[in-house]
């Protein structure tokens, strides 16, 4: 029974870890793609690698609204991020 009752605490703690990771910034400007499927929730890593690409080709992102423009990002995906996502210096998230 404790080793039951000790594996429920170990899985809940390493899935609470996971989440926590999930739930830190990530400034999409700079960021390789595989810490923005990380960081973002809803976003896997060809989405991930879709807004990397849309950096190279057009610049940097001015605003986390222009994540839309990104194939595949819409403003749902936005809105459920936007405390985690960081367009410009120092944590802005303009």
């Amino acid at each position: 029974m404790k080793t039951l009752m000790s594996l429920i605490v170990f899985f809940s703690l390493l899935f609470t870890a996971g989440s926590a990771w999930a739930m830190g910034t990530v400034n999409v400007n700079e960021a390789d793609a595989q810490t923005i499927s990380r960081a973002l929730s809803g976003v896997g890593m060809a989405r991930a690698e879709a807004i990397v690409a849309h950096r190279e080709q057009n610049g940097p992102f001015t605003s986390v609204h222009q994540l839309t423009q990104v194939r595949g990002i819409g403003s749902r995906t936005v809105e459920q991020n936007l405390d985690r996502i960081v367009v410009g210096a120092q944590g802005q998230q303009e």
